[in-house]
């Protein structure tokens, strides 16, 4: 029996944290916002669809992590417990992912949200680079055996900034510390104007099949506000290199609610990638933070698209996208349907970390570089944000973390189920060990989200609607405790 718009839920728990719902009241199967098509998308009407956007248009999380960054004050953290930490995750698993920030551009992109040092000074990359494996090397230390990598990312900031030669060096000494797996994917994030024939041939020497480009969007308008300098050749010549040396999969990034965004730029943007055809496409929500990037004060929220105009942008690109063969992949990201991330979606293994959604899950995810953040399962590691400070404290021996936290039994549990919700929109606590206090206080708070029919309860399992798929991050942030214990007072995420 499925709980429904109106019907009256009531939550108990037993000692043993044994949850029911009694339902008083028979589903509605005709309303449309509650309509099954196997996953696809069911649009509301208008007028509902709009009240429901300005309802739920506050700051949440994207949940890449649980808990999340600013929560995690753990007095007890420090080298000792994060090599412990990191040993008991290897000898579980030597299964690892490698993310490794390379934080230089050479123009200041005002939209973007990320750590990053502007320089036209090439002569920082090999101090960087040493920096980068002398903190390996630590890692290589502290555990017993190699690392085996099933993934390895490179983002920034943007890294091909560096050398062709300078990444080589860099990820050949990087890739001798470890063993591959056979489905091993090796990524970069690949700013177009700075790309080259040959960053891209000598990465794919190393096993690198995949590459993101970031294209943001195709209007020279657009791009002229946001400060970001390319063309549409520039983006058709890397993806065109990348297929002739057998890259096997390519994305695009592009971004909704950029200033002066319309949905005629939307439209213009997908005719250019069903011309291009990528493998997938990460179709971000631009997040307005000016009081944590202040280069975002370049232009005003009177520039850009806000609540139901803003969402509306993100409906026409998605419906655009389904129309040409693309699959709606979690929150924000579509693949045509022979890309690992879809075939992955569709089995129900796909998996959420730092680097966003990925086919390839693993329990031990090592972080390298300023701000990288470090993911042992059981806990979290951050480092330090400055060129300076981090390369500092690499040079003197130790790693560079400032501040981490190790997760408590209820933290896993929790996790476990906002991760569900993030990548199968739904979750279940059939089995008592996926049950606890902090899930039925979660529970609690859905009142709303059930009477708006954007979820539905069955016996132990909460399954997301169509209609609440716009709503995931508000739906997670239900059971987000540390969320809820800490009541911010003022905005520490974006807003949808």
């Amino acid at each position: 029996m499925r709980a429904a718009r109106n019907s009256p839920v009531k939550i108990t728990i037993t000692q043993s944290c044994i949850i029911e719902t009694y339902i008083t009241r028979r589903h509605d199967k005709n309303h449309p916002a509650c309509l099954k098509a196997a996953g696809n998308f069911v649009p509301l009407r208008g007028t509902m669809k709009n009240m429901l956007i300005e309802k739920y248009d506050r700051p949440a999380p994207r949940y890449t992590s649980y808990p999340t960054a600013p929560y995690w004050q753990d007095d007890a953290f420090d080298q000792a417990s994060w090599r412990e930490q990191l040993l008991r995750t290897y000898n579980i698993s030597p299964d690892s992912s490698l993310y490794i920030h390379l934080p230089f551009c050479e123009k200041l992109c005002t939209y973007c949200g990320c750590n990053k040092r502007i320089t036209t000074n090439h002569g920082l990359e090999d101090p960087y680079i040493t920096a980068l494996l002398a903190e390996w090397r630590l890692y290589l230390h502290a555990l017993p055996g190699k690392p085996h990598l099933r993934e390895l990312h490179l983002g920034g900031g943007t890294p091909t900034f560096f050398s062709p030669d300078n990444l080589y060096r860099l990820l050949s000494t990087l890739l001798e510390g470890a063993s591959t797996a056979p489905d091993f994917e090796g990524s970069f994030e690949a700013h177009p104007a700075s790309t080259t024939r040959e960053h891209l041939r000598l990465l794919y020497e190393l096993g690198f099949r995949r590459i993101s480009v970031g294209v943001q969007d195709f209007d020279d308008h657009i791009l002229k506000v946001i400060n970001r300098f390319q063309t549409r050749e520039q983006i058709a010549q890397v993806t065109r290199w990348a297929r002739e040396m057998g890259y096997s999969s390519v994305n695009y990034d592009l971004i909704f609610g950029l200033p002066f965004q319309t949905p005629d730029h939307i439209r213009a943007n997908v005719a250019q990638v069903s011309s291009l055809r990528p493998d997938r496409i990460a179709f971000y929500s631009y997040a307005h933070v000016p009081w944590v990037k202040p280069s975002q004060r370049a232009y005003s929220e009177k520039d850009l698209p806000l609540g139901a105009e803003k969402r509306a942008l993100y409906e026409l690109g998605r419906d655009l996208l389904l129309d040409i063969g693309y699959e709606e992949i979690g929150m924000d990201h579509f693949a045509l349907p022979n890309d690992s991330l879809a075939v992955a979606h569709r089995a129900g293994s796909l998996h959420r970390n730092f680097m966003g959604y990925t086919p390839s899950p693993a329990l031990l995810n090592i972080g390298l570089g300023t701000s990288a953040i470090s993911d042992t399962w059981s806990g979290f590691a951050q480092n330090e944000k400055t060129l300076e400070a981090y390369q500092l404290r690499v040079g003197c021996g130790e790693f560079p973390l400032i501040k981490g936290y190790k997760l408590t039994p209820e933290d896993e549990i929790i996790r476990k189920h906002i991760l569900n919700l993030m990548c199968r929109q739904c979750t279940s606590w059939e089995d008592p060990a996926d049950r606890c206090p902090a899930l039925l206080e979660g529970l609690g708070r859905l009142d709303e989200f059930l009477a708006d029919e954007l979820v539905e309860l069955e016996g132990n399992s909460l399954r997301i609607t169509a209609a609440g798929k716009p709503f995931l991050r508000n739906i997670s942030l239900a059971f987000d405790a540390h969320y809820w214990a800490a009541q911010p007072q003022q905005a520490l995420f974006s807003r949808l």
